[in-house]
């Protein structure tokens, strides 16, 4: 059997510090490649990015886009950058160490048990976060309860931004049709993903407050995605 091309799609904005660090220990647990997509990082991060790849052409490549356009679209980019590259299974993951890489061959092995969407869980038995404040839980929480409430999911973490898609899982959705790009961006993948009748598992990971810098969520990011799951549901019906 032909082993799968995994590819790490990482959004990346003002992440130099963490980016060398974050890509050897993504290295370090498997064959993956990686692919930075960059907004135009004012401290250098697309710079040091082409630096790294230059190093290792064969493993690490660097999408630019010119401005900040939202985490959505830097997935959307990267997704649309794997697909026409050939890759099997393709991950979203975030740069800054929140979700270790320790637990990719968790989700490389529950797709190869038959999965089509692995999404990691915060929110089931052996999953968990480090470093929250008690407001950072009930917002992360609370979220993924409202969204199951309305859009009558039963994911436990319908707001994790760590996932693996099968090639085919991505190839079936309406990517060009998705239209929110903060927060709400994984909850309208995931909705889709069931919707589509894909198969999707949650395996547990425990995620861990960032290393370095300053998180990037804000009040209007959560609104937006309170707003977007009303759309769907409105859209659905």
């Amino acid at each position: 059997m032909t082993p799968e091309t995994l590819l790490i799609i990482l959004p990346t904005y003002n992440e130099r510090h963490n980016l060398a660090p974050i890509t050897a220990a993504i290295q370090a647990v498997g064959p993956f490649h990686i692919l930075v997509v960059d907004d135009n990082s004012p401290d250098g991060t697309g710079a040091l990015a082409d630096r790294l790849a230059a190093q290792q052409p064969d493993r690490l490549f660097v999408l630019h886009r010119p401005t900040k356009q939202g985490l959505g679209r830097a997935y959307l980019a990267g997704f649309a950058w794997g697909l026409a590259h050939g890759y099997d299974l393709l991950f979203e993951m975030d740069a800054d160490f929140s979700h270790d890489p320790r637990h990719l061959p968790q989700f490389v092995n529950r797709i190869r048990a038959g999965a089509d969407v692995v999404l990691g869980s915060r929110y089931i038995a052996g999953g968990g976060t480090r470093n929250w404040s008690f407001v950072r839980r009930f917002i992360s929480r609370g979220g993924s309860l409202y969204a199951r409430t309305i859009l009558g999911l039963p994911i436990e973490d319908l707001t994790s931004g760590f996932k693996c898609f099968r090639r085919s899982a991505l190839e079936s959705l309406d990517l060009a049709g998705i239209d929110a790009n903060g927060y709400g961006f994984q909850i309208e993948v995931t909705y889709r993903c069931y919707r589509q009748g894909l198969r999707i598992i949650e395996t547990p990971i425990i995620f861990v407050d960032r290393r370095v810098g300053h998180s990037k969520m804000s009040q209007a990011i959560v609104l937006e995605a309170m707003l977007m799951v009303w759309r769907i549901r409105l859209r659905r019906a």
